[in-house]
């Protein structure tokens, strides 16, 4: 019989402090309870996860891990979530999505019953999930937020899908697990694509790999360069759950035009920057705020259909107290999606002027906006669109702009080089990266640039 071949079950890199005594043994155990069998990489990760000092301390107080999708990275929060539970712990577990948080709830509720460990309480509610078990366990299930609000109190702090988790919400959480004795808090995601908002798992992974970090601990499964999609050597080399849950044949299937999507989310590719880039992440990089700045004035949406008709973003910018505009994306989705997500910013009442730009979808927005009875947007000329991208390179070297740092838009303003608009010296920004959709970057200089023109006639707190 022939052995059917596995993915590689040790991570492509990480960074492990050393230990000698663990309760990952006692974790897999208790999974395997339930009827299933945790597999080797993720027993071996869990070793890690939980491994303890001679006080019985957590050697690890963080820990972050990468695998692609589809792997059963989410089957380990939930062996360790087990463990807690059963010896007492108070668990707060986050994710970027109601629907993730949801199905982590109804996963582990799974688990739970298939171990025959009792539960006291559960509640199923979108939203406000929970389960408490006999000797005091107690788990909580959230979708994260950037204003707090999820309680105090907490021996573990589950990061899932933290490619989304921003600097804004780990300040509003990681206070959490402060009165604990032994805290610990898991970062579990992918590397972040074009669009992802995070900012911390990317910072996490940088300074680990590098050094900079202390009890951290991480672990992934990726290449280093972009990789023909058909190259099976490297679906096997970060897919560790290929041969069982995973086939060649699932992977195939996944395979289409988006390569540098695949090279994300299938083989676990973290982009790198390109120093060729018409601005330098350095440039960029100087003019991030590390809190959110006092804004006041008014709100201007930048709109921006992608020129391959794909994709349509938008972005914001507002004034800050100290004179500076700050800008934010807001979303990059496919055009196929309509424009209904876009509608309730739109309808913030501080919202000024609405700038559109792009040739695909703009007749079907207009008509969207009126039919909720919002001002009419702008629709600018090749000559507007020259000054626009002209205000925003002086804005930038004047370090009028101020940003939070989102990945997406750092990725994106690194890796860009100037086209031509017109005979006169104009000019645009394009992509130096295949697939990459500049449509995000288009609608940050938009929304800069009404912002840029408007006058302040009062001060007003802005939210959005």
């Amino acid at each position: 019989m022939t052995e059917i071949r596995k993915g590689r079950q040790i991570p492509t890199g990480s960074v492990v402090l050393p230990y000698h005594r663990t309760k990952g043994n006692e974790a897999v155990k208790l999974y395997n309870k339930t009827g299933k069998k945790a597999q080797e990489w993720q027993e071996l990760l869990l070793y890690d996860i939980l491994a303890r000092n001679t006080d019985k301390l957590w050697i690890h107080t963080k820990f972050g891990y990468s695998v692609p999708r589809r792997n059963g990275k989410n089957e380990v929060i939930a062996i360790r979530e087990m463990w807690g539970l059963k010896h007492g712990e108070k668990i707060l577990h986050t994710a970027h999505r109601t629907t993730t948080t949801h199905a982590a709830w109804e996963r582990l509720l799974d688990l739970l019953t298939k171990a025959k460990i009792k539960i006291v309480s559960s509640y199923r509610a979108f939203g406000k999930e929970h389960i408490e078990i006999e000797g005091g366990g107690k788990i909580e299930f959230r979708t994260r937020t950037s204003k707090g609000g999820l309680g105090e109190g907490f021996d573990l702090l589950i990061i899932d899908e933290a490619q989304e988790y921003t600097d804004d919400q780990e300040s509003a959480l990681k206070y959490v697990v402060s009165d604990s004795s032994n805290p610990q808090t898991i970062y579990c995601g992918t590397p972040p694509t074009p669009v992802s908002s995070g900012t911390v798992f990317t910072k996490l992974r940088q300074k680990t790999l590098a050094g900079e970090t202390v009890n951290t601990g991480w672990a992934e499964w990726s290449i280093e360069e972009k990789t023909n999609p058909k190259d099976k050597e490297a679906w096997y080399e970060t897919n560790p759950s290929l041969g069982t849950i995973l086939s060649e044949r699932k992977i195939l299937d996944e395979v289409g035009n988006d390569d540098t999507d695949f090279n994300i989310q299938r083989l676990g590719l973290w982009l790198r920057y390109n120093q060729k880039s018409a601005i330098s992440k350095a440039e960029w990089e100087e003019l991030q705020v590390q809190s959110m700045p006092e804004l006041h004035g008014k709100l201007y949406i930048g709109v921006k259909y992608g020129r391959d008709g794909s994709n349509v973003a938008m972005s914001i910018a507002s004034r800050t107290k100290d004179d500076r505009i700050f800008v934010e994306c807001i979303d990059c989705r496919p055009t196929r999606a309509g424009n209904e997500w876009m509608i309730p910013y739109m309808m913030n009442p501080h919202v000024d002027i609405v700038v559109v730009d792009g040739a695909n979808g703009q007749e079907l927005l207009d008509s969207d906006m009126r039919d909720m009875r919002l001002r009419a947007p702008i629709w600018p000329t090749v000559k507007e669109i020259i000054n626009a991208n002209a205000a925003f390179e002086q804005g930038l070297y004047s370090q009028k702009i101020c940003h939070a740092g989102q990945p997406s838009l750092v990725q994106m303003i690194s890796n860009c080089d100037k086209r031509a608009i017109g005979s006169n010296g104009g000019f645009g920004y394009r992509s130096l990266v295949d697939g990459m959709e500049i449509a995000l970057m288009d609608s940050v200089i938009l929304a800069y640039w009404q912002c840029s023109e408007s006058k302040i006639y009062e001060k007003q707190t802005i939210s959005y």
